[in-house]
């Protein structure tokens, strides 16, 4: 039987500006302690200049990336994750995996990083999703994932207008009903 209704979930623009807001916050943190490197000390311990600057230097970097990732989420109208009969479509973050066929899907799995709440799609053919990236960043981090937690796919409800909780027994149910036999 063959389940016609097509399931979209938006990004969350409020979600998104609060990202963006923290995002601001780390890069203008990183550009103090490039700036002034030797200004950090406190009653009980002085810190090393060096790594101060290598510590702004990489969140200037790292939350620079993820301004530019997030102002271009707040402008995009596209919904966040789009669920039907062909699998799910994912647009909900920076490492979206595009199209994920219900078919390639063997199962999903909530993981936890660093008090992050993640579904992993575990699929048969990872490494047909990390060689379809056109960006060297995003193939680089699907990658890692895949190394690490067993699947280059992963997706949070951080930038999404639902819950972790919704999101995971929304996919665990389309899952066990579209999934082929």
């Amino acid at each position: 039987m063959t389940k016609t209704k097509q399931i979209e979930i938006p990004l969350s623009k409020i979600k998104l500006t609060l990202m963006l807001f923290g995002s601001i916050a780390f890069v203008a943190g990183g550009i103090w302690m490039i700036a002034s490197p030797n200004g950090f000390t406190t009653s009980y311990r002085t810190y090393n200049p060096i790594w101060v600057f290598v510590v702004g230097l990489a969140s200037v970097i790292f939350f620079g990336l993820c301004l530019i990732y997030i102002a271009k989420k707040l402008a995009d109208g596209a919904p966040g994750l789009i669920i039907n009969d062909q699998g799910i479509n994912d647009n909900s973050s920076g490492v979206s995996a595009g199209l994920i066929l219900w078919s390639d899907i063997k199962e999903i799995r909530m993981t936890e990083v660093v008090n992050q709440k993640f579904l992993m799609l575990i699929v048969f053919n990872p490494d047909q999703y990390i060689s379809r990236q056109s960006s060297f960043i995003k193939r680089k981090a699907m990658e890692i994932n895949y190394k690490s937690y067993g699947s280059p796919i992963s997706i949070s409800a951080n930038g999404l207008k639902t819950s972790f909780d919704e999101l995971f027994l929304l996919l665990q149910s389309e899952f066990n009903y579209r999934k082929p036999d």
